[in-house]
C-alpha cells in the first residue's frame, strides 16, 4: 500500500523514494507486525479467551506436570500471530509481485485449518480435533493449489532440486515436482506443530529459519549476488523478504506472551500456517533441503513420532518414552526451560550450517 502511495502521489523523488529498498521495508515489515502484537496483544488474548473457557485441552497421556500448569491457558494465538503478519504485508509489500501471493495463500489456507481444528478441540473440550484424515485431505488439497499456482508463474529452473554445498548441481525432477512440493508443504507444516508442545519452544525456532531464509530470499533475488554464490536466481524473490521480515517481527512480538508461563499458544492456527509459510518459501526459491537443514530441529521432532509409531506396532514397546522428542526428555526430568533454550541453541547452530551452503559451493 505504502509503494502504491508513493507511485500515486509521485513521491518517487523524495525522501520517501527509501522505502522502495527491500532491506528498509522488510525492516519495517519486522517493526510493524512486531509493535502490532506488543500494543494490540493483551487486547487480542482477552478476545479469545472470551470464547474458551477452560483454554487448550491438555493431553490426558502427557507429562503430569501440564495437566497442572498449563490448564486454562487459551490457545488459537496464530490468529493474532497471522493478523499482524497481513496488516504488514498489506503497508509494504508490493502488490504487484506475483511471487507472494501463493505464499500468502498457503499461510491462510494452512491457518484455516488449524483453526478448524483448535476450535473443534475447544468446542468438545478435548485434545482431539479434525480427524488425521480430513486433515491431511484438506493439506494436500491446498498444496496442490500451491503447486498449480506456482507453475502457472512459469518460474525458471522451477522443477530442478538445487544440491547444497555443491555448485550449479541439481536434480531434475520432472512430474515428481509436484509430489515433492506437496510433500515439503505439509511436512513442513506439521513438523512445526509438533514442535509446538512447550512455551516458546517453536515460536523461537521458527524466527531463526524465517530470519535465515530472509537473508536467502533476498540474495536469490538478486542477480549480482545469487551469480556470485551460485545460487539459483529467482525474479522477485526478494518480495519474499518483506514476507519472513513480517514473520520474524510476530513471532518476536508473540514470543512476549509466549514466554514461559504462556499467557497463549499458538496452537495449530499457527504452528500449521507457519510452517506450511516456511516449506512454500523455500520451494519459491528452491533451498527445500537448506530448509531441512535449517529447520532440522522441526525435522527430528517429527522423526521421533514416526519412528516411535514404527517401532510400537511392530515391538508392542516404545522407542522413546514419549514423543515427540522434547516430551521424552520432560520424562527424563529435564526442566521444560531446560529443554527449550537447549533446543534454540540447536537451531542456531543448524542456521549456520544453513548460511555455510551458500558459500561452500
Amino acid at each position: 500500500m505504502v509503494l502504491f502511495l508513493i507511485e500515486y502521489f509521485n513521491l518517487n523523488n523524495s525522501i520517501f523514494n527509501v522505502v522502495n529498498y527491500i532491506t528498509i521495508r522488510s525492516g519495517l515489515a519486522l517493526m510493524t507486525s512486531l509493535f502490532f502484537i506488543l500494543i494490540f496483544g493483551p487486547y487480542l488474548i482477552k478476545f479469545i479467551s472470551r470464547f474458551q473457557s477452560e483454554g487448550q485441552p491438555i493431553r490426558l497421556d502427557g507429562p503430569e506436570n501440564h495437566l497442572v500448569a498449563k490448564k486454562g491457558t487459551p490457545t488459537m494465538g496464530g490468529f493474532i500471530i497471522l493478523l499482524s503478519i497481513l496488516i504488514s504485508i498489506i503497508l509494504w509489500s508490493n502488490f504487484t509481485s506475483q511471487i507472494l501471493w501463493p505464499c500468502l495463500f498457503i499461510m491462510m489456507s494452512f491457518g484455516a485449518i488449524g483453526f478448524l481444528d483448535d476450535y473443534k478441540k475447544i468446542l468438545n473440550n478435548t485434545s482431539d480435533g479434525v480427524s488425521g484424515k480430513n486433515k491431511i485431505v484438506l493439506e494436500i488439497l491446498f498444496a496442490l493449489v500451491f503447486v498449480l499456482w506456482s507453475t502457472y508463474l512459469n518460474l525458471d529452473n522451477q522443477t530442478l532440486l538445487s544440491l547444497p554445498f555443491l555448485k550449479d548441481a541439481y536434480i531434475n525432477l520432472g512430474i515428481f515436482f509436484i509430489p515433492f512440493v506437496i510433500f515439503v508443504i505439509i511436512g513442513s507444516a506439521n513438523a512445526v506443530n509438533l514442535t509446538d508442545g512447550l512455551d516458546g519452544l517453536a515460536i523461537v525456532p521458527i524466527m531463526i529459519v524465517a530470519l535465515t531464509f530472509a537473508l536467502i530470499c533476498y540474495l536469490a533475488g538478486n542477480v549480482i549476488f545469487s551469480n556470485y554464490l551460485y545460487i539459483n536466481y529467482v525474479p522477485g524473490a526478494g518480495e519474499l523478504t518483506i514476507l519472513c521480515g513480517a514473520l520474524i517481527g510476530s513471532a518476536l512480538g508473540f514470543l512476549w506472551y509466549n514466554a514461559p508461563p504462556a499467557m497463549v499458544f499458538m496452537g495449530d492456527t499457527g504452528s500449521l500456517s507457519l510452517g506450511a509459510t516456511l516449506g512454500a518459501i523455500a520451494v519459491m526459491i528452491k533451498h527445500e533441503i537448506v530448509l531441512a537443514i535449517v529447520g532440522g530441529l522441526f525435522v527430528v521432532e517429527a522423526l521421533s513420532v514416526i519412528i516411535q509409531v514404527a517401532y510400537f506396532k511392530s515391538t508392542g514397546k516404545r522407542f522413546f518414552l514419549m514423543a515427540p522428542l522434547h516430551h521424552h526428555f520432560e520424562k527424563k526430568g529435564w526442566p521444560e526451560s531446560q529443554i527449550v533454550i537447549r533446543f534454540w541453541i540447536i537451531t542456531i547452530i543448524l542456521a549456520i550450517v544453513g548460511l555455510a551452503t551458500l558459500k561452500l559451493r
